[in-house]
């Protein structure tokens, strides 16, 4: 069998909740939906739930819904995958990128602090791998400074702060984006939630999601409906919805799995020489979506896509998250970005490597992939 870095767990719960829907009145967003959403937000603690067709059509309509002018600048980081930014661009906002903490990998508040300009309208945090950023001190930066903050949590579903309150209660934050793409700790196959604790923000983010229409409930003319603002067809369907039901209900368990394995590979890789582990903040709990290792390939006698490829023929997979935005040509060139100016994100780049981190894994995998990686 092959391991792939990444893979979802599904049941026969899950097949039968779809063959539920199948055989409903609803296969596109209905009751289901709405029962996914008032679950999340049981389950994170926020007030209100926006699902979504995907993670990244949560970002889109999260932007447009804070109204922000066109040309001013929202901050994020260079490590995270193209739709954190890109979100932005979608909303005429240019997107600037603050370096990353060596050690957590998550953006650096001291880079932040640097970025912010007179046009700063927007703070955007990814809690990468799983690990929450320091939602406290940014949320005091961008109250001292009149920010908006989305936190694009997309891998950490289930993760918690360090007051041990789940990621997307937005205590710290407008807005919180999740993913449920099967590689992620739950999946909806593709799908993604929004979450906010703003009626505003939640009644404009209903209809951005669905083409900015605004059903009018008047009984006398009951087809009426308005276009309020320039929505899109960003709906989730019940089919997605019913099996994300399921694997909500197992999201405590594929964490606490996820965190056993990650015991292991860190007792296996802690002593192992050019190999550097995840470090974990104290207090915070991460749901660990990744487990990314830094290998100082500058001091073997293998390089990155050796290695790569000789796990492969091994039946293990592997993959980079992410390459730096800045080196992407599109916004290399457009924004004119050079890498000299994030030190902590080129040398995270040039070391760092996912092995495979998902609940299926047996313990024997794990130790496959453990041997296998010092062997060679």
């Amino acid at each position: 069998k092959f391991i792939s870095y990444g893979k979802q767990w599904l049941d026969d719960e899950e097949i039968q909740s779809v063959i539920n829907v199948l055989d409903s009145d609803f296969l596109t967003q209905g009751p289901i939906v709405e029962q996914f959403e008032q679950d999340i937000c049981n389950y994170t603690g926020s007030k209100y739930c926006i699902a979504v067709s995907n993670g990244t059509a949560a970002l889109h309509i999260s932007v447009s819904a804070l109204n922000i002018e066109q040309g001013m600048e929202g901050i994020t980081t260079p490590n995270t995958f193209l739709a954190t930014p890109n979100s932005m661009l979608y909303n005429d906002i240019h997107p600037i990128f603050a370096d990353i903490n060596p050690k957590t990998y998550n953006i650096s508040i001291e880079s932040i602090k640097e970025k912010i300009t007179s046009n700063t309208r927007l703070i955007m945090p990814v809690h990468f791998a799983g690990q929450p950023c320091k939602m406290d001190q940014i949320q005091k930066i961008a109250k001292n400074n009149d920010l908006y903050i989305i936190e694009d949590a997309a891998h950490a579903i289930g993760s918690k702060y360090s007051d041990g309150s789940r990621v997307g209660n937005c205590k710290f934050s407008d807005i919180t984006i999740f993913s449920f793409h099967p590689v992620k700790t739950m999946t909806t196959g593709e799908g993604g939630a929004i979450t906010t604790n703003d009626k505003e923000l939640y009644e404009k983010l209903k209809r951005l999601r669905d083409h900015g229409i605004n059903r009018l409930n008047d009984s006398a003319k009951p087809w009426l409906y308005e276009m309020i603002d320039l929505g899109f067809n960003y709906r989730l369907t019940d089919m997605q919805a019913a099996l994300g039901l399921v694997q909500l209900k197992k999201l405590d368990y594929f964490i606490r799995r996820r965190r056993e394995i990650v015991s292991i590979y860190n007792e296996s890789f802690n002593d192992v020489e050019n190999i550097t582990i995840p470090y974990e903040s104290d207090n915070i709990e991460s749901a660990f979506h990744l487990y990314v290792l830094l290998i100082n390939f500058g001091s073997l006698r293998i390089c990155r896509g050796d290695l790569i490829n000789q796990l492969k023929s091994k039946g293990i997979g592997t993959q980079v998250h992410y390459i730096p935005i800045y080196l992407q040509p599109y916004y290399k060139n457009k924004f004119n970005l050079k890498s000299i100016h994030y030190k902590n994100s080129n040398s995270y780049y040039n070391k760092t490597l996912s092995i495979p981190l998902y609940p299926k894994m047996t313990n024997d995998d794990v130790r496959y992939v453990i041997n296998s990686i010092i062997s060679i």
